[in-house]
């Protein structure tokens, strides 16, 4: 509690207990201007937004909003044509036929998705492939193509070989990627053809070989609420409630955010709403109610949709009410 006091989140603050909404921006406003101007095809804007954000500082998340921006698939082709050797074109357009490809494909399980789904997902996520391999070979020390690869590679099943090799290529360009990171835990859980064991193990390998302070911490929560998912209703709620679960999110989080060197920025809000449940989840209310004050109500659809996939912030509320908040 001591650092979430040193950013401001004191008792006093939260006295009026603000409403639960979905976060969309993470409250960085560049977020919004990039998701205006994909929309208005802006190209120009959308190009000084992602310039204005270097590779250092992990623009995933303005890259999330212009690929999941419905149209962006109608104009950056003009770009691309435009501007053949430019590598933020390409990137731009990976990263759109990745989203775009999602959505042929829809959420269903696979049993639920017709062959012509699965054919259109496919076509498009080979042609994000092309553009993020040509990306990174125009800019070599650009993390970002690679963490596009990861998610291309999950949809084609490349295997784990090969999708090992392409987070190892995201983080020797950036080390602590968090994006990379998550995709990677994906990658080695059992529904992708890993095992609850393999995942575990990363989880902590990652997060405890960081330094402190890092949001890489959340890899422990995420791992521990996807072997929670993975089981039926009653041995769910035995394991996320043992009290070795608990002991290890509270290592994780004393090592994430609750360390002297963590600072608020990039997803730190996703990644307290991951602990926020976790916690909340394992009948921990003291440590979820410090979560819960820390994300003065902003919600992040992950991992809350998990509950509730047509309202997280519905599920977020009702969590956060359990938690005496």
């Amino acid at each position: 509690m001591a650092l979430l006091r040193e950013w401001g989140l004191t008792l006093g603050r939260w006295a009026g207990r603000p409403s639960a909404r979905v976060q969309e921006d993470s409250g960085d406003p560049e977020v919004a201007r990039v998701r205006e101007a994909a929309s208005a095809a802006d190209w120009d804007t959308v190009r000084q937004v992602l310039e204005a954000r270097p590779e250092s500082e992990d623009r995933s998340e303005l890259l999330r909003a212009v690929s999941d921006t419905e149209g962006v698939e109608l104009w950056i082709p003009g770009i691309l044509e435009a501007e053949p050797e430019a590598a933020l074109p390409r990137l731009v357009a990976g990263m759109r036929h990745i989203s775009w490809g999602w959505e042929a494909r829809t959420g269903a399980r696979a049993k639920d998705v017709s062959r012509g789904q699965f054919e259109v997902f496919h076509t498009r996520l080979r042609t994000a492939e092309r553009w993020l391999y040509e990306a990174a070979e125009r800019e070599p020390r650009w993390t970002s193509p690679w963490y596009g690869l990861q998610f291309t590679g999950r949809g084609l099943q490349v295997g784990q070989t090969v999708a090992r090799r392409r987070f190892e290529a995201a983080v020797r360009r950036d080390r602590h990627h968090l994006g990379a990171h998550q995709q990677q835990l994906q990658q080695v859980c059992d529904k992708w053809g890993g095992s609850h064991q393999e995942m575990h193990a990363f989880a902590h390998q990652a997060a405890f070989g960081a330094p402190g302070g890092t949001l890489l911490g959340q890899l422990v929560a995420v791992a521990h609420l996807e072997e929670w998912l993975s089981l039926d209703s009653g041995p769910d709620a035995v394991y996320i409630g043992a009290p070795r679960v608990t002991a290890s999110l509270r290592a994780a989080a004393d090592h994430s955010f609750r360390h002297p060197d963590f600072v608020p920025r990039g997803a730190w809000i996703q990644v307290l709403n991951t602990f926020a449940m976790a916690f909340s989840l394992a009948g921990d209310t003291a440590s979820a109610r410090e979560c819960f004050r820390a994300t003065e109500g902003r919600v992040t659809e992950f991992p809350w949709y998990y509950l509730d996939g047509s309202d997280p912030a519905d599920a977020y509320r009702k969590h956060r009410s359990s938690a005496g908040r």
